[in-house]
């Protein structure tokens, strides 16, 4: 192979490189699905309503994880959620002349997670009598 051949060939390489090393650089995570039932505060608090009955409350929020009754055994339902959510991020910076290179990158890493607790307390006739819920983030 001649010198203008060779030269070529690290050209293309080099190009090739700073092309793969541009897409990987500017690759950023997917978003999150979202979920189309999802079980929020504002759900509770828009449509959870003394004298509801427990079938409504079950097309609203869906099954409780767990059931339980009171002193005076009446049914009480508990929902409890947590979730996680954790964010990889990644940058970097990729450079190559036929002969020098360099490179620089950086990873970030973000946490978040979220519990939802609701208790809805039921009379003698299955309806809402008291409904409570406690929220947190951190």
């Amino acid at each position: 192979m001649g010198r203008s051949q060779t030269a070529l060939v690290l050209a293309l390489c080099s190009l090739l490189f700073l092309g793969v090393s541009g897409a990987v650089g500017c690759r950023h995570p997917a978003p999150p699905a979202e979920e189309a039932d999802k079980l929020t505060v504002g759900k509770v608090q828009g449509e959870i309503k003394v004298g509801m009955a427990a079938s409504s409350v079950a097309q609203v929020l869906g099954s409780p994880n767990i059931v339980t009754t009171d002193e005076q055994r009446r049914e009480v339902w508990i929902y409890d959620k947590v979730s996680s959510d954790r964010v990889d991020t990644a940058n970097s910076v990729a450079g190559s002349i036929i002969i020098f290179g360099g490179a620089s990158s950086q990873r970030q890493t973000t946490k978040t997670q979220r519990t939802l607790t609701i208790i809805i307390k039921y009379d003698e006739e299955k309806k809402v009598r008291d409904f409570a819920y406690n929220y947190s983030q951190f």
